[in-house]
């Protein structure tokens, strides 16, 4: 079992779902977050979100699921980032989840 989350402008969320749904994920949830960037101190997540001190509207999205349809998801994103014109990618990340019941 692994946790899969997504972080997506609110724009790509329909395309985020649908990447899903090929993925063979058809049960997550969603939630709205707000990226912040401050230009004055290091930020280790470097180009994570906009540049400059404005806010960016995002949206979390996140899943429990087997490995293999979290790496099939995965190379999906990676696709889709790759023919994306626009400086905000999709950011995905694949979390092991130790114990569950």
């Amino acid at each position: 079992m692994k946790l899969l989350i997504v972080t997506c402008l609110k724009e790509y969320l329909a395309d985020v779902s649908r990447i899903f749904k090929e993925g063979s994920i058809e049960v997550y949830s969603t939630s709205e977050i707000t990226g912040h960037r401050d230009n004055e101190q290091l930020n280790l997540l470097e180009d994570w979100f906009a540049s400059g001190g404005e806010d960016v509207h995002s949206m979390m999205v996140f899943t429990f699921t087997a490995l293999a349809n979290a790496e099939h998801t995965m190379a999906l994103i990676k696709d889709y980032n790759e023919a994306l014109q626009e400086n905000f990618p999709v950011r995905a990340f694949i979390v092991p989840v130790e114990q569950f019941i």
